[in-house]
Formats: C-alpha cells, structure tokens, sequence
C-alpha cells in the first residue's frame, strides 16, 4: 500500500517507520474514525455554544452563564435547545464507547510494550472539580482531588491550593525576574516581569545550566508534578472509586497488563479515552439533574448575592480552579479597593512542561522522555509519541517581541 501511493499523506511520517506497527487494515479504520471524530467534534461543541454563549472562549457570566433560561423564548435556552443539547450528549457516549473506546483497544495490544516506558515523575496531582455539593465540598467532587507521590497508589495527599508552601512557582531558569531574589512564590503573591536573558537569534542551542525558558516552574510541596487524565484517573482509582475502578480494571483484564502499565505513555494514552466513559455517564446525569430543577420551577442562572463591590471588604483573595482536560488549571486572584491587585495563573501544560527548577529536577514531560527506545535517529516519532500523549499546548509559553528584541505591546489592566 505504501508503494502504490496510497495513503501517501502519511509517508514522511509514521508509514513504513521501524517503530510503527499496525497492520494496514486497523491503520484505516484509526484514520477513518479521527476523520469522522474531526465531523463529530463540530457536532458536540454546539453545547458549549449553547450554554456559554459561543465556541471557543464563552461569554459565561461569574457565577453562572450567558444565556438565560426561558422555556418559551425563541431567544433562551428553551425547550427545544435543551432537548437538542440531551441528543448532543447521548450522541457523545455513543461515539465513545462504539467508536473510540473499541480503536483504543484494537490498537493498544501492538503497543503493549510502551506500558513500561514514559512513566516520568510518577508524581500526579489533581484539584478536584464537577461538584455535585458546590466546590466548597471536595468529598462531592466526580473527579476527586489529591496527590499521588512515587506511584503509591496506597495514600492519596490532600492539596490545599491555599496554603502558602504548597503550591509555589520557581524561576530559576526561566526568563523572569522576582524582588529581592525571592525564590518559589505562591501565586497569591506571584510576579510576573519578564526578563530575557537568553541568547539572541542565530543560535544552535540553549545552555540550559543557565535560564532557557519563559514557563515558570510550579512545585508542590517542592515535587514536580504531572498532571491530566492520568492524575485523575490514578487519583480517582487510588480512591476507591467504584466508578473508576470499573472502568480502569476492565481495560487492565481486556490488555491482560498489569496496574503498573498506567504509569507509562501507553497508560497515559488510556486514561484520556477511559475518562471519556466516566465525562459522557456524568454529564447526562448533569443534564438530567438539570431539566428536574426546571420543571420545577429553578431557572437561576448566577448566583449573585456576593457579586457587590460595595460589600467586599478592602482587600479579599481567592482561588478558582478546574480540571481542564490537560489537567489542573488555577487562578488565583488579589483584590484591593475593588480593583485587581494581582492575577496568576497555573495552566496545565506548566506543570508538564516547565523547565528543571533550582535542585536540578526534572518536569513531567523531560523525566518521561528519559530512556525511550528510538528506531529512527531521523524520525524519533517515539518522542512525539510520548509528548502527545500529553495533549500539550505550549501558547502560554510563547511571546512575541520585534526583531530588535523590543516588545511590541502590552496590555495592562486598570
């Protein structure tokens, strides 16, 4: 097939690589289904429009959403949109378990040997979110919170993103500079000045003994820490979950692997596809949950009984956090005389991604690179494989200056 021209798109790729393994048949059916994937996620999002106001980046209002609930209001969230939204989500589970849930397990078994490889830190930490008692009770949360240290399985660490010395950003090799020559910041007190020390373009390489990157480098409790599916399906099924425990233990029996097969890029892989199944249960429970406040007779939209300025004292602090599907997401947030004193943020992918703090240890993405089996020293797809199982996204690491190295603009909120 390859020398006849078909599937020619992927020639310079993963076709006819050592490395690669499926047969041609099970190729197919894996490009055919993520191009019928590509269709569907055009369908499921509408959702999120529907409810937020628009797809991507929604309008929703602090403390609820952006469109109001009216039965009869060709211009509100009306009967005909909330039936619509139920067939949405029904057609989600469907598509997971019939669709990809079966390739993942076609295609796992031709890989079983990646079940020992891109393990990394074994560190995995998780906020906690979808609350069915609001968030100020983490004991009701589908995804529970917690930390899991050097893959013990056996104790589950509270995580107070609160606390001071617990969650704090270091900068020893990142271009920013702290007052005082402070060392790791809580985010409550975090700055963020860029200040670029790096080498200037042509260059062949960083010194990375040096500062090489504009990711900060968060800690937890001084441990690097990965985050994402992984972390919430370790945490949920170190919890005794009865809902994860089924879902993870049926595909550890269907791949005849054993538990330690999760913390690798293969189990990484799996739990994206795993969670899916508990996402789709959940959220038309949600949905359900939602149409038997309507009927009778709940259609709040915001609670805004705190959402006074008058009423705030002179200085509060907060946290909003949530479990984006790249992992745990925070904002932490200062407010002095009504006005924003200080914004942070901790985005999943600067978990994974950051650069080695000042003790010299490595990020989840750098300590699951470690030791991977490369076939083609022109093509390491392996560590494309490893790097994807991440789902990273590196935009918030990314700023743009002239070619003089002057920066272009800066916005500075009031």
């Amino acid at each position: 097939m390859y020398q006849s021209g078909q599937l020619g798109i992927f020639a310079n790729g993963y076709w006819g690589h050592k490395a690669y393994k499926l047969p041609p048949a099970i190729n197919l059916i894996a490009v055919a289904h993520y191009l019928e994937a590509l269709e569907w996620q055009k369908e499921i999002v509408k959702v999120h429009a529907i409810f937020g106001g628009k797809n991507p980046h929604p309008n929703y209002l602090v403390g609820g959403m952006a469109c109001s609930i009216g039965l009869d209001d060709v211009s509100a969230i009306n009967a005909e949109r909330l039936a619509y939204v139920g067939q949405l989500l029904a057609d989600a589970r469907e598509f997971i378990n019939q669709v990809y849930i079966p390739d993942l397990l076609a295609i796992a078994p031709y890989y079983l040997d990646w079940g020992a490889i891109g393990g990394g830190l074994g560190n995995y930490l998780v906020y906690g979110d979808l609350g069915t008692n609001g968030y100020r009770d983490p004991s009701a949360y589908k995804f529970p919170a917690g930390a899991i240290l050097n893959k013990d399985l056996s104790r589950i660490h509270e995580v107070n993103m609160r606390d001071d010395a617990e969650i704090q950003e270091f900068i020893d090799h990142s271009w920013y500079e702290y007052p005082g020559d402070a060392k790791g910041l809580h985010p409550w007190k975090g700055e963020t000045e860029i200040k670029y020390s790096g080498p200037k373009p042509p260059f062949e390489h960083l010194d990375t003994d040096k500062k090489y990157s504009y990711l900060k480098t968060p800690r937890w409790k001084g441990h690097a820490m990965e985050v994402g599916p992984l972390a919430r399906v370790l945490v949920g099924y170190a919890s005794g979950r009865e809902d994860f425990k089924a879902v993870v233990d049926s595909t550890l029996q269907k791949l005849n692997v054993p538990a330690a097969a999760l913390f690798s890029t293969l189990g990484r892989t799996a739990a994206r596809g795993l969670e899916s199944i508990l996402v789709a249960d959940w959220t038309l429970e949600f949905y359900e949950q939602l149409l038997t406040n309507i009927r009778n007779g709940d259609t709040r939209m915001a609670a805004m009984e705190k959402f006074n300025p008058d009423k705030w004292p002179a200085k509060a602090q907060g946290v909003g956090h949530t479990e984006a599907p790249r992992g745990a997401l925070g904002h932490w947030i200062v407010i002095e005389d009504k006005k924003i004193a200080n914004y942070q943020l901790v985005v999943p992918t600067t978990w994974n991604a950051s650069p080695r703090d000042g003790e010299g240890k490595q990020s989840a993405y750098e300590s699951a690179l470690m030791d991977t089996p490369i076939a083609d020293d022109h093509q390491p797809l392996e560590i494309l494989r490893t790097i994807h199982s991440f789902d990273p996204c590196l935009a918030c690491a990314v700023h743009l200056y002239d070619e003089e190295g002057k920066q272009v603009s800066r916005v500075r909120a009031l």
